[in-house]
């Protein structure tokens, strides 16, 4: 049966129960039964097999008390991420590449319902005053939505799905994102407390490297992590609070920012903090929560190289402290984050660790950089592969007081 004759059978199964019943008074069991009933009479004259049935039945019940087209979409394991714009071009990523979808919306008002149920079960709100919201679905997966007329050809959604399975360094390892080597000097300097940012471009794994990292936490540790959309999947702490932002009502009040939710942290006695990102003026409380005592703080930020990340974090204190001399932005900076790990997507679409830097201090007007690891291609790189790793450089590890603070005597 093709996708066409599908659709035409859904549609017109879906019209009758609209017509036929009070789907406010039905439960979901008595929906179903309804639809099987329907499906019965439908195709008394025309074989169907099995499979058929039971594809028909879910889109349908789908369209009407769950995502539509999006169950099916999110049920498939491969796909990392969604992009809708509007009700007829939906493309997903797998393994990478990008593939435009053949199913499409019924119509402009179905993705609009949809979009609704998605952003209503999160509790936030998206309409006319409020066109764009970051949202999250009940499993954890990050959702941008933007409406029309902001959004020209129709709703606009991408989800980035959440992986059922939390990150862990042994899957980087296997990826071949890192090597054993520097997993283990990422555990010392993540149990020695060193503030470690990780940057990188879209899509290049900053969170599910962050959610890595953050399993080297000491369990009798109390972390507080604060995010837009609460994705951290942090396994091995017990004592553990997680807060996300909350956006404006309709009437422009009630909005909770991570601003908000860092200075409300300094107050629970935290011994980290992790932020899932940083993207303005809350760099600024970042970094001062990481100068007061703070140690062993995590977080990301958008950037191409690690000094790409100095910059725009000093950009991004000028967002939340308009007038500080450049000069104390940059001595704040280089003595609050210890250690940058730069992140890209390259040629092939895989995601590497690219280079680990340690902040050495602040002197003639820089903040000084010093590389540790640098990511070397090897002969066996072509253009559509690349083969390489991280190597070690000649320059000798400069901040190790911390390691040694910790009782860690191991030379980085």
């Amino acid at each position: 049966m093709t996708d066409e004759r599908i659709q035409q059978v859904v549609k017109e199964i879906k019209g009758n129960i609209y017509d036929h019943y009070n789907l406010n008074t039905m439960s979901d069991e008595q929906l179903e039964e309804a639809i099987e009933e329907l499906l019965v009479q439908y195709f008394r004259q025309e074989y169907i097999t099995i499979e058929e049935r039971v594809s028909i039945s879910e889109r349908i019940f789908s369209s009407i008390r769950g995502l539509g087209l999006l169950d099916s979409i999110m049920k498939d394991d491969q796909i990392t991420e969604v992009m809708i714009n509007g009700p007829e071009d939906i493309f997903i990523e797998k393994s990478g590449k990008l593939y435009k979808l053949e199913q499409t919306f019924e119509s402009e008002r179905q993705l609009e319902d949809v979009v609704q149920k998605i952003v209503g079960l999160a509790g936030r709100e998206v309409n006319q005053a409020n066109p764009i919201v970051d949202t999250r679905l009940p499993d954890g997966s990050r959702v941008n939505v933007v409406l029309p007329p902001i959004a020209m050809k129709g709703a606009t959604v991408t989800i980035r799905k959440f992986s059922k399975t939390p990150m862990t360094i042994e899957q980087l390892l296997k990826y071949g994102s890192i090597t054993p080597e520097v997993a283990h000097v990422l555990e010392l300097l993540v149990k020695a407390k060193y503030n470690i940012f990780i940057s990188g471009g879209t899509g290049s794994g900053k969170t599910t490297f962050l959610n890595a990292l953050s399993n080297f936490i000491p369990r009798d540790e109390r972390v507080i992590t604060i995010e837009d959309s609460a994705e951290l999947q942090i396994t091995g702490v017990d004592n553990l609070v997680s807060m996300e932002t909350r956006n404006a009502n309709a009437s422009g009040s009630g909005a909770i920012t991570i601003r908000d939710l860092i200075k409300s942290s300094l107050r629970m006695r935290p011994e980290r903090i992790v932020v899932g990102e940083v993207r303005g003026g809350e760099a600024l409380d970042m970094l001062q929560a990481m100068n007061t005592g703070h140690d062993g703080s995590l977080s990301t930020g958008h950037a191409n190289s690690t000094k790409d990340m100095l910059s725009r974090l000093e950009t991004m204190v000028l967002q939340g402290a308009d007038g500080l001399p450049l000069e104390a932005i940059r001595q704040q900076i280089a003595s609050a984050v210890d250690v940058i790990v730069h992140l890209s997507r390259l040629r092939d679409k895989s995601r590497k660790t690219m280079e680990i830097c340690e902040i050495v201090g602040f002197e003639n007007g820089k903040i000084q950089v010093n590389p540790i690891y640098l990511f070397v291609e090897d002969e066996n790189s072509t253009l559509n592969k690349v083969s390489g790793k991280l190597l070690r450089t000649k320059n000798p590890f400069i901040n190790d007081q911390k390691l040694r603070m910790a009782g860690i005597n191991e030379e980085i």
